[in-house]
């Protein structure tokens, strides 16, 4: 019995191309851009020399430039998530990695396999694409979770700078020197913009919606409402900080009750995949009687449909707003 080794050349090349995307981002970016590190990745292009009102702008530059071209249909998929995740790439950068990610995996089926031009060419366009993608959605991902569980202690510290008798403008400042990243260098461009005369909580709301984060519009309506109203902003932003650490205990609960109900679905739409690879890897020649049968293809576009629609009802019965 042979096995055909074609399926794990096609894995390979797309773990392959996930490989690249990440090396090249670390490369051309240096290590402070990566989630895994402990530096600040502003104050990093600080130390090396740039100006302050430089580097506001480059950064400024890298959170808002992807929403600019979510009008390009193959870049619509990528942008929303590649803001979140704050990629440096600029969109054009992006879409010619994808192009050369496409070329590089149609030259490794080339060589490794004898499918046809067609499938080739689409795979080898499906890898570069989706590559990409899952490589932004999990920065995005990761990078907004490290942001969830950041803020609380975050606010706790303005809390204690602020009790100290610092203005909240430089208790943003120490949260941006004394936190990590990724929430350091976000509130290190608030701490800038503020000293070029822009309101705080302007700047605090716009953050909360460019990353879609309940707990800091949360913030930023705590700091326009102290603003406005007055008020003592040290036990605002300490009831607030009980609240989001409530929210965040409750989250993780409600996953852990779930993770059963989330993989148990998973499982379920992807056995029937897993079962038609392990036949086919066993008994190449297993479904050579009812190929030419009229109901063959009619039946492979139902079980697939049944199993999208599977993915799909699992995940809202799984995915509960906290």
């Amino acid at each position: 019995m042979s096995i055909p080794i074609q399926p794990l050349i096609y894995g390979l090349i797309f773990v392959g191309v996930l490989v690249i995307v990440e090396g090249i981002y670390l490369t051309v970016f240096g290590r402070s851009i990566s989630l895994n590190s402990r530096v600040n990745r502003r104050l990093d292009m600080l130390e090396k020399g740039g100006n302050r009102t430089e580097v506001m702008e480059k950064l400024r530059k890298e959170m808002g430039q992807h929403m600019q071209w979510r009008t390009i249909p193959v870049y619509s998929v990528l942008a929303a998530k590649a803001q979140k995740a704050a990629i440096a790439f600029s969109p054009p950068q992006l879409l010619m990695i994808m192009a050369g990610l496409s070329a590089m995996a149609f030259v490794g089926l080339t060589v490794g396999t004898q499918t046809g031009l067609p499938i080739r060419a689409g795979a080898s366009v499906a890898m570069g694409v989706g590559g990409v993608f899952i490589w932004i959605s999990s920065k995005a991902k990761k990078r907004l979770s490290m942001i969830e569980e950041q803020l609380p202690d975050a606010i706790e510290l303005m809390v204690r700078s602020l009790r100290v008798g610092h203005p909240f403008s430089s208790a943003i400042q120490i949260v941006a020197r004394e936190v990590a990243d990724p929430l350091a260098t976000e509130f290190g461009m608030i701490a800038d913009e503020a000293q070029y005369g822009r309101d705080v909580g302007e700047a605090l709301k716009d953050m909360a919606e460019r990353l879609e984060m309940q707990d800091l519009r949360f913030l930023a309506v705590a700091v326009t409402i102290q603003q406005q109203s007055g008020g003592n902003l040290a036990e605002i932003l300490a009831g607030l900080a009980k609240v989001i650490r409530a929210r965040f205990r409750l989250f993780r609960r409600v996953k852990a009750i779930t993770a059963e109900a989330q993989w148990s679905g998973k499982f379920l739409s992807g056995f029937p995949l897993m079962a038609l690879v392990g036949i086919n890897l066993t008994d190449p020649h297993y479904y050579d009687d009812v190929l030419d049968h009229p109901m063959f293809i009619p039946a492979c576009v139902g079980v697939g449909v049944f199993l999208v629609a599977n993915m799909f009802v699992m995940r809202m019965l799984v995915n509960i707003k906290v």
